[in-house]
């Protein structure tokens, strides 16, 4: 079975279109399709259902992907394994960062990068940590920066990690700021401006709530924790946000329950990692050491 067969059924999948496959494998959609039509003709059926508005896999292209995903890696790992450990750390590096560590830790560590190993070309993608996720899994990117949750399944592995610590913070002109002690029964009277749903963020203050059997009031769920600062300073509610983030703009508020999330560098499990995405990891735990 030719492997970049293989690559043309994974790539369409991941894509959710020919035309999309096409441009990310730098082919003709023609060229796409014959693969595909070929690999189809091989296997003895379809793979891919054809007319339908959205892709949709047949049941035989559901129990060949994960076995093409693996077949593809060890292809990768291949490559990899017949580096010459002595060779200079050089080529493309695609990475994915959520916003606030491409904001306020990226840039340090790939100014490093770039002037201890030059010849490294990164490629980086911007998005919340949830969508990361969903990227990795579709080999979008050797390293994702991001928010690790409870919900990570052991398709990743954990590279780097470090705590996040946080903080309730309201304007200074808004009425919690004017409390002494509040606490989540005062939060609870105000909107509140934090992460959507799906985040490890807002699941933590849910949670907290709940267990207190009071209501959260979230308003303008946004991803952007520098559009939320900005909400939280103009008196819009009350937020959690990083300590690092935390200045003139915001008061702290004294709630006695400590939050702090886990922010960390993952890879795909039993996918080697480049020489250069283990340079780019060595320097950030030695930024953390």
């Amino acid at each position: 079975m030719d492997t970049q067969l293989l690559k043309a059924f994974v790539t369409v999948v991941d894509q959710g279109s020919f035309s999309e496959a096409a441009e990310t494998l730098h082919l003709t959609q023609p060229a796409v399709s014959k693969r595909l039509a070929t690999l189809e003709q091989q296997l003895g059926g379809p793979l891919i259902e054809r007319g339908a508005r959205q892709l949709r896999l047949t049941d035989a292209g559901t129990r060949l992907l994960p076995h093409a995903r693996r077949i593809l890696d060890e292809l990768h790992n291949a490559r990899l394994s017949l580096t010459d450990p002595g060779s200079e750390v050089a080529g493309p590096l695609p990475l994915i960062a959520s916003h606030h560590i491409g904001l306020h830790h990226l840039p340090a560590w790939l100014r490093r990068l770039n002037r201890e190993h030059p010849a490294v070309n990164v490629a980086l993608q911007f998005m919340d940590s949830e969508s990361g996720y969903g990227q990795m899994r579709r080999r979008t990117a050797e390293l994702a920066f991001v928010t690790l949750n409870d919900s990570m399944d052991r398709t990743f592995e954990v590279h780097a990690s470090w705590l996040d610590p946080m903080a309730f913070v309201c304007s200074p002109d808004h009425p919690l700021a004017q409390m002494v002690a509040p606490g989540l029964t005062e939060l609870a009277r105000y909107d509140a401006l934090l992460p959507e749903a799906g985040t490890a963020t807002y699941r933590t203050i849910s949670r907290l709530f709940l267990e207190a059997d009071l209501t959260l009031r979230p308003q303008m769920p946004t991803n952007y924790l520098e559009t939320i600062k900005v909400m939280t300073g103009v008196g819009l509610g009350w937020s959690v946000l990083p300590q690092r983030m935390v200045d003139h703009s915001l008061r702290t508020l004294p709630i006695p329950h400590p939050v702090t999330r886990r922010l960390g560098a993952v890879g795909l499990r039993g996918r080697i990692l480049s020489p250069a995405a283990h340079a780019l990891l060595a320097i950030v735990e030695d930024e953390a050491s």
